[in-house]
């Protein structure tokens, strides 16, 4: 029973097809920080880059606006071309900065993981509409982590912008009676110092909340050695039926290599131990090796040569070094020509001398 419990407990980390399968169907590491940090690090570089122009558009359409006030008509339909004409000035003026955060939350994405297009993730399932799975959605270890990650962000950008904020105290006070004209400016001067530090802050949450999520996910992930033997059945193949098969080449091919014996030329033995059947036909480059084996091998090899009249010749050293240098189907090698050559010359002679 221990065993089963073993055997089913995920305590293996998951095979590289195991997380395919969870990112192809939209199971993927996301981290909410990340994409925060994104947006406002747009936020920055946008209020950095286009502030001025941003501002003098607007001001300049409203300064307009203002000044011709009296000539503008609101009876009718021309109060709603007057506010569609506003709204398409505005919609200009801030058409390139609109875009740029959205391409800094898309980037928030991407940079996490590629893009994934599933239905599993958009399929309706009781799980999400369930109380008692939103109770446990609600009292998890994910919940626990994200209220205290939220209590922490909020006690260290609160702090830093406490920090920022408190010198300039007697400053903001003062803008009350400030002119407009000068107010602008240090709000994008202070707006651009507390973006900088919250951006800052949340790099440094936004990366350890990555980290955390990927680790959540990776143990979700995680395999039992059952589930890992199944996968190894699945992608490599059942060890047995390998076996089996490896099994059946075996004896296919030492039938087809018995097969080709009584067509040697001749068989040169050790004598026990190796066999090994030469063919030799004139007009051949050299000898082809169509048969080999060791012990049981060698001694059937000898049998179907016998039975088949395939001369026999003992020569000890040959043998060995055939056997450890030739494959089946192959050239005997260069350096052993003159030793296979005094063997099938003396073969040929035999023959000669039977046929007188």
């Amino acid at each position: 029973m221990a065993d089963d419990q073993d055997d089913t407990e995920r305590t293996e980390d998951p095979s590289q097809k195991r997380m395919d399968e969870a990112i192809e169907r939209g199971d993927v590491v996301k981290s909410q920080e990340v994409n925060t940090w994104f947006v406002l690090a747009g936020s920055a570089l946008v209020l950095m880059a286009f502030s001025g122009p941003m501002g003098m558009d607007l001001a300049s359409t409203l300064r307009g606006i203002v000044a011709n006030s009296f000539a503008y008509k609101v009876e009718g339909g021309d109060l709603i071309r007057l506010a569609q004409k506003i709204c398409m000035e505005v919609m200009a003026a801030v058409a390139l900065p609109i875009l740029l955060l959205a391409l800094a939350a898309l980037c928030g994405n991407i940079i996490q993981h590629r893009l994934i297009w599933s239905v599993q993730a958009i399929e309706p399932k009781f799980s999400k509409i369930s109380p008692l799975a939103g109770a446990k959605r609600l009292f998890s270890k994910q919940a626990l982590a994200n209220f205290v990650k939220g209590l922490l962000k909020l006690a260290l950008v609160g702090t830093v912008l406490t920090a920022l904020l408190w010198p300039e105290r007697h400053r903001l006070e003062g803008l009350i009676g400030t002119d407009v004209a000068l107010i602008i400016p240090f709000t994008k001067v202070m707006s651009l110092k507390l973006l900088g530090a919250v951006v800052a802050i949340l790099a440094i949450i936004a990366g350890a909340d990555y980290f955390f999520q990927y680790r959540q996910w990776f143990e979700k992930q995680k395999m039992s050695l059952r589930e890992l033997k199944e996968e190894f059945k699945q992608t490599e193949g059942d060890p047995k039926i390998k076996a089996k098969i490896r099994q059946i080449r075996y004896s296919r091919s030492r039938k087809r290599m018995m097969a080709s014996v009584p067509k040697a030329t001749v068989v040169v033995t050790n004598p026990t131990h190796f066999a090994i059947a030469l063919h030799y036909e004139r007009g051949m480059p050299a000898p082809i090796c169509v048969a080999k084996g060791a012990d049981l091998i060698a001694l059937k090899i000898r049998e179907i040569a016998t039975k088949h009249s395939v001369p026999v010749i003992e020569n000890p050293p040959l043998a060995r070094t055939l056997y450890a240098t030739v494959e089946i189907d192959q050239e005997v090698p260069p350096e052993h020509y003159k030793a296979v050559a005094e063997v099938i010359g003396y073969v040929l002679r035999l023959n000669r001398g039977l046929a007188r």
